[in-house]
């Protein structure tokens, strides 16, 4: 498979970008097409040792940047390497593209400039992937690209998301659940409620309601929620995962007793640090747009792209992309506009 990577997409682009595409390459084997401003990929090239890899260039003049406004983006940099990237998958000249820039922006010119969306899908859904579960991840959305939700787009995010979760992280039964604030039928919003009976008849492994210290406990394998509660959630996590790990580092080195225990404790530390490390992710997928988009950090570095790209090859490989929209045509979730 052939593999775009917006070369111009982190907050330090294109280094950690192109260093990524390389670890791909080199990793997984498959050709990777690395868009942007090709004076600056071929110096960046040159630092490093190419010679057998699969990278190919495909000049992008244009870039996106983080105050780039997702609204108008996509007619002012119409030759932006999102947009080029995304053509390349549009017109099957690569299967799936990876970046690290502007989410908004992404999910902008997926939707309207270039991809468009999957036959029957009212709204896309960004995911994000957290470090628990049985098999140590857990998928959630919306994550932010939708903020106010209505029902039936909960249940077709629940249906897209079990599919993915699925064919991607190959978990045969995936319990999906929906992110509210007890697990009682009776609570929640009014329109958490009103998907609850959406969802009911659909044909995945639904749980019910699950509240946010089950899903830390890996209590469900897709976690559903409007993308307005589901960025709080995600960010909220991420900053408190970030704080308690500095507290724990200054308490360590408060005491020389201390120091010496952590010492010891180091490779246990490591491996805690690894687990919750949101670049061994690398990115997620833009689920209900008609190609495999995936979407990371901005601040994220070389490993985090590699990642990213196994992401992208494990979504085409498990043909995500037809099974939703298959999985679309058999249910009873669509809904008029």
């Amino acid at each position: 498979m052939r593999i775009v990577v917006d070369a111009m997409g982190t907050d330090n682009c294109p280094a950690p970008d192109v260093e990524g595409a390389l670890l791909a390459a080199r990793d997984f084997g498959d050709p990777v097409i690395l868009v942007g401003d090709e004076t600056l990929i071929r110096k960046e090239l040159a630092k490093h040792a190419t010679a057998g890899l699969p990278v190919e260039i495909v000049h992008a003049p244009e870039a996106v940047t983080m105050d780039d406004k997702p609204a108008t983006v996509g007619k002012a940099k119409p030759n932006s390497s999102m947009h080029v990237g995304m053509n390349l998958v549009k017109n099957g000249q690569a299967d799936a593209f990876v970046s690290m820039g502007n989410t908004g922006a992404a999910l902008s010119i997926a939707l309207l400039n270039t991809l468009r969306r999957i036959p029957g899908v009212k709204r896309p859904a960004l995911t994000g992937i957290l470090p628990f579960g049985n098999n140590g991840q857990t998928v959630l959305l919306d994550v932010g690209a939708n903020a106010d939700c209505r029902p039936d787009w909960l249940a077709q995010f629940a249906l897209m998301g079990s599919l993915y979760t699925r064919l991607t992280l190959k978990i045969d039964k995936p319990r999906v659940a929906l992110l509210s604030n007890g697990e009682e039928e009776s609570k929640g919003t009014d329109m958490l409620r009103e998907a609850l009976e959406l969802i009911r008849p659909l044909p995945i492994h639904f749980t019910g309601s699950i509240e946010p210290k089950d899903v830390l406990k890996g209590g469900a394998d897709v976690v559903i929620s409007d993308g307005f509660v589901g960025n709080i959630f995600i960010k909220t996590l991420e900053a408190g995962t970030s704080t308690l790990t500095e507290v724990i580092r200054e308490e360590l080195m408060a005491t020389t007793l201390s120091k010496i225990g952590a010492a010891l404790a180091r490779p246990a530390f490591r491996r805690v640090r690894k687990r919750i490390d949101p670049f061994e992710i690398g990115g997620a997928p833009l689920l209900g747009i008609n190609g495999v988009v995936i979407i990371g950090h901005g601040r994220s570095n070389a490993n985090a792209i590699r990642n990213g790209v196994r992401q992208a090859r494990a979504a085409v490989s498990g043909g995500v992309i037809d099974a939703i929209r298959d999985g679309l045509a058999r249910s009873s979730v669509e809904a008029e506009d």
